[in-house]
């Protein structure tokens, strides 16, 4: 089982930046697939981004050039630096997780459909 515990929201002003860090525990396959979905108000659940085991890297249209996923394997961490943050970037955001992906076209498939197999508490970030 994969546990996933994120950290770093809150609130900031129009044009500032926030990180957001995910560490995870439990078993992560050697072809897996992390990323970061959101869900606000009224809206349908969003893939933002997505990192695949060779860390290679997908972004919606919404966030690309101003969001960077990243992956620290030593650290099991996770982490999202948003720069640029607009209003329409309010959202819970989620740290999400999928073992045995087979590519990464499979990893950015399911982060555009946000099919992930387990996922955070989620953490409110505030424009």
């Amino acid at each position: 089982h994969v546990q996933l515990v994120e950290s770093g929201g809150g609130s900031v002003q129009a044009g500032g930046s926030l990180r957001l860090s995910c560490t995870h525990s439990g078993y992560i396959s050697s072809r897996h697939c992390m990323g970061w979905f959101r869900q606000a108000p009224g809206k349908e659940r969003e893939g933002v981004a997505a990192i695949y085991s060779d860390d290679m890297t997908y972004y919606a249209d919404s966030v690309k050039g101003r969001f960077t996923i990243s992956q620290d394997s030593a650290k099991n961490t996770l982490y999202l630096q948003m720069n640029s943050l607009k209003a329409e970037d309010t959202a819970v955001y989620f740290c999400a997780a999928v073992n045995y992906v087979v590519d990464r076209d499979s990893c950015f498939w399911k982060a555009r459909g946000v099919d992930f197999g387990h996922r955070g508490q989620g953490n409110q970030v505030t424009v």
